[in-house]
């Protein structure tokens, strides 16, 4: 069996370091792997070499995440669009003028925000847990969110803050699974170090703050889902209690041909269903790109 060896690179986009992970044959299709809140591209860790024997795949940290550049929160516009932006200029510097998207959590407005601005360039979508309908939005995890989004107080900031605090980010990994003890403390430890560096809270409420910008798009997601019929699979985490399974559902309404799967986990699925994840999206990308 042949292993592709995962590669550590940096890119440098409007002056700002983009560290990603690569893998796979140069010449195959595509996958671009955006990871959501509060992680990176080491929330792929195990994904990228079960997917690197078909496809070149490229999973880079955003902008104040991972080891990518994390300029304060005075120095650079922590927005959707922002984060987008920078996205689209990497792929544009690695000449990626096809790829299918993973989008999860932040990674989903952040990649539909590409499909956008080049539906020509994106082949087909794997969404982990990445919203796109507003019923996929779990009320009681949102509550503190959408009354930061309304108004932005130090008392509308105080319990969100938590939600970037080692209790929260935990809770994120470890809530909806059946065994905790499957989940790497590693993963949540990580993200833990990485969000107690200096600047990084007001970094993420600048973020969570403009999660409403998120909202105002969702019409417009849809109405590009109907009119492209962009291939799309939706592998869920089930007792994810931030995006509820109403949410992957919901994309069958605009793409009756959808795949759905619902997997007995939370949040970050792949903490404890990677081989099924990668044999799911193979199978479904197998038949949508290698075919075509």
């Amino acid at each position: 069996m042949t292993t592709h060896r995962t590669h550590h690179r940096t890119a440098t986009v409007r002056g700002l370091d983009v560290y990603y992970r690569e893998a796979g044959p140069v010449g195959a299709p595509v996958l671009l792997l955006l990871h959501g809140f509060p992680t990176s591209s080491h929330m792929f860790r195990e994904l990228i070499p079960l997917l690197a024997g078909r496809y070149r795949v490229i999973a880079p940290d955003h902008i104040g995440f991972g080891r990518s550049s994390a300029p304060a929160a005075s120095e650079f516009p922590y927005t959707f669009d922002e984060l987008a932006a920078v996205t689209q200029e990497f792929t544009e510097q690695l000449g990626l003028t096809e790829f299918a998207l993973y989008i999860q959590d932040y990674g989903s407005p952040i990649g539909l925000r590409l499909a956008l601005a080049h539906p020509e360039r994106v082949t087909a979508i794997v969404t982990q847990n990445g919203n796109a309908y507003e019923e996929g939005l779990g009320k009681e995890a949102w509550a503190p969110v959408l009354a930061l989004i309304e108004e932005r107080t130090p008392g509308t900031e105080a319990p969100v803050r938590e939600i970037s605090g080692p209790d929260g980010i935990r809770w994120q990994y470890l809530h909806g699974v059946p065994d905790p003890s499957a989940v790497s403390p590693d993963a949540y430890e990580h993200d833990t170090a990485l969000m107690a560096r200096p600047g990084q809270p007001e970094i993420q409420l600048d973020l969570i703050s403009d999660y409403g910008a998120n909202f105002a798009l969702y019409p417009a997601f849809q109405e590009y889902f109907r009119t492209s019929g962009v291939p799309l699979l939706a592998v869920w985490g089930a007792h994810d209690e931030i995006f509820v399974p109403a949410g992957a559902l919901a994309f069958q309404r605009d793409l009756p041909k959808a795949e759905v799967h619902l997997l007995p986990t939370g949040h970050f699925a792949l903490e404890t269903h990677a081989p099924q994840i990668a044999r799911l999206m193979t199978d479904f990308l197998d038949r949508h790109l290698l075919t075509a």
